[in-house]
């Protein structure tokens, strides 16, 4: 009996180390849950600011054109901030992750990873970019989270599978929020806001709540 649990033992520790080797696990829910509340923060700060009178975004054939680019600006400011600060949270959570399991944070298989993340985040930023100057704002939400599913889909082979699935909701949240233009800015909160909530609080519960208590 011994000697059959020391087999089994021997083998969750053999398929720990290979799935260590081969994937990233430092990924922290915590991280997801800040990302999610920094979003919806700035969408409230975007909603307030868009919904004025003067300064209607379902609206823009009838701006100015200085109000139009003063509708452009704060948004690129707003969006800017947020995406600052939810990297920054999600870097600190992760390297805090990391070190607490002993994983190095800069390995091949996290360089891997970042890259596989990277060319779908910056094409679709550049899109985005393009979108904005071409005065097509409606375009820029839906892409945001169109590209945004599709660097979680190219980063998830190298991580955990939740990430996946929360990129397929983004891919599929875009792609609806294409054809529904007046609720862009709400579909866009609920993409980065609440779904990344829920899924940080998953992530939490499933992969660190125990480890955090040990």
């Amino acid at each position: 009996m011994d000697s059959q649990q020391d087999s089994i033992q021997a083998l969750t520790e053999i398929r720990d180390l290979m799935q260590r080797s081969s994937k990233f696990l430092s990924l922290s829910g915590l991280s997801g849950i800040s990302a999610g509340i920094t979003a919806l923060i700035g969408a409230s700060v975007a909603y307030l600011r868009l919904k004025t009178d003067a300064f209607n975004y379902e609206n823009t054939e009838h701006m100015t054109v200085l109000t139009r680019r003063d509708m452009i600006e704060f948004i690129l400011i707003d969006g800017t901030i947020v995406l600052v600060v939810a990297i920054l949270s999600g870097v600190f959570f992760t390297i805090r992750k990391a070190r607490k399991s002993g994983q190095s944070i800069w390995s091949p298989i996290s360089q891997r990873l970042l890259t596989s993340l990277l060319i779908p985040l910056i094409t679709g930023g550049i899109f985005c970019l393009a979108m904005f100057y071409r005065n097509m704002l409606w375009v820029s939400f839906p892409a945001t989270l169109i590209f945004y599913g599709l660097a979680l889909l190219n980063a998830s082979k190298y991580t955990v599978r939740d990430l996946e699935y929360l990129g397929i909701m983004e891919v599929i949240l875009g792609l609806v929020s294409l054809f529904l233009t007046g609720y862009n800015l709400l579909v866009w909160a609920f993409g980065f806001g609440v779904l990344h909530i829920i899924y940080g609080t998953l992530m939490y519960f499933k992969y660190e709540r125990g480890t955090a208590h040990s």
